[in-house]
């Protein structure tokens, strides 16, 4: 399993983390999303055998947000 956080931005209530969490966790290959509103980030515990890094990008502006890598 491999970690990684994205930044994400446009988020401004609980709503809007229960929306990207959802997203992100219906992606295949995904153990763990959890969004965090303070710190505008969304940490994502998955299997890259199945899954890139732009697939959760791609959910997460799905949904109506931007997001990126944190390095």
């Amino acid at each position: 399993m491999k970690k990684t956080t994205l930044k994400i931005t446009g988020m401004s209530c609980a709503h809007c983390v229960n929306k990207i969490e959802t997203a992100l966790q219906g992606l295949q290959g995904v153990e763990k999303a959890k969004v965090n509103l303070k710190k505008g980030t969304a940490k994502i515990k998955y299997d890259e055998k199945v899954q890139i890094l732009d697939n959760f990008t791609a959910a997460v502006k799905e949904v109506g947000y931007e997001a990126e890598p944190v390095n």
